[in-house]
């Protein structure tokens, strides 16, 4: 238990820290338009999404208080 706590903690760190570095990134979506056949017409859409930072930053320190309550129920 205690080190899943940590294990947790360093997840949350980790994906407060990448949010903090990328906090825009695009998805794309391909969505069938039209069938005549064997033709097919396809739509590629691109979507941007932005992490807020106050958001990364409460994942990251979330996740530092997670593996020091870790290391401290450890001792």
């Amino acid at each position: 238990m205690k080190s899943a706590i940590i294990i947790v903690g360093a997840i949350l760190v980790l994906a407060g820290l990448i949010g903090l570095t990328y906090p825009v990134f695009t998805t794309s979506h391909t969505e069938d338009v039209a069938k005549l056949g064997s033709l097919k017409l396809q739509n590629q859409e691109q979507t941007k999404h932005w992490i807020p930072p106050a958001a990364s930053g409460g994942v990251l320190v979330l996740g530092a208080v997670l593996i020091v309550a870790g290391v401290v129920i450890r001792r």
